[in-house]
C-alpha cells in the first residue's frame, strides 16, 4: 500500500510539472505570437494569459506543492535526502514566484493594457511593463525547471545521518 501511495504521489507531481511547464511555455506563447496590434487585442490577450494562469498553472502548482509535500512525509528516506529538501525550497519558491509575479504582473498588464486603450498611459509604458513582465516569467520557468532536473537526477546530496546509514545505490533506490 505505501508503495502504490508513493508512486500515485510521484505521478500526481510530474503531470502538476508538466501541467506548469505547459502553461508557462503558453502564456510565453501567447506573449509572443497573441495579437498585440491594438491596446484592446493586447488586453484580450491577457484575458486569455489570466485564464492560463487560473486554470492550469496555479492548480499545477498546488498540486505539484502539496503532492511534494505529503511524498515527503510518506516516505521517511525523502526526509534525509538533501535532494528532496531542495526541491521543496525550490517548490516554496515557485508558489511564492508563480503567485507574487506572475499572476500579478498578468493581472496588472491587462489592467495596464485598458489604460492604453483609454489613453491614461502611455505605449512605453505598456512596453516596459511587458519586459518586466517576461523576467517574471522567465524566473519562474527556470525555478520550474530547476525543480524538474533535481526530481529526477536526484543528486548524492544526502545528509550525513543519510550517508553513514546509506548503503552503494540506495540514493536512487529511495526515491
Amino acid at each position: 500500500m505505501a508503495q502504490r501511495t508513493r508512486k500515485t504521489l510521484e505521478i500526481l507531481h510530474s503531470l502538476a510539472a508538466c501541467g506548469m511547464i505547459g502553461a508557462l511555455a503558453g502564456y510565453g506563447i501567447l506573449l509572443t505570437y497573441g495579437p498585440q496590434d491594438t491596446p484592446q487585442q493586447y488586453a484580450d490577450l491577457h484575458a486569455s494569459v489570466s485564464a492560463i494562469c487560473d486554470y492550469l498553472l496555479v492548480p499545477s502548482l498546488a498540486v505539484a506543492l502539496v503532492s511534494g509535500l505529503i511524498a515527503m512525509a510518506v516516505h521517511a528516506p525523502f526526509l534525509d535526502q538533501r535532494w528532496a529538501w531542495a526541491k521543496a525550497l525550490l517548490g516554496i519558491s515557485m508558489f511564492e514566484g508563480t503567485l507574487g509575479f506572475v499572476g500579478h504582473k498578468a493581472s496588472a498588464a491587462a489592467e495596464f493594457s485598458v489604460k492604453v486603450a483609454d489613453g491614461s498611459a502611455t505605449q512605453a509604458q505598456l512596453h516596459e511593463a511587458i519586459a518586466s513582465e517576461w523576467q517574471a516569467l522567465a524566473v519562474v520557468l527556470a525555478l520550474t525547471v530547476a525543480n524538474v532536473i533535481l526530481g529526477v537526477w536526484r543528486p548524492a546530496m544526502r545528509g550525513r545521518r543519510a550517508a553513514s546509514q546509506a548503503g552503494p545505490g540506495d540514493v536512487r533506490s529511495s526515491g
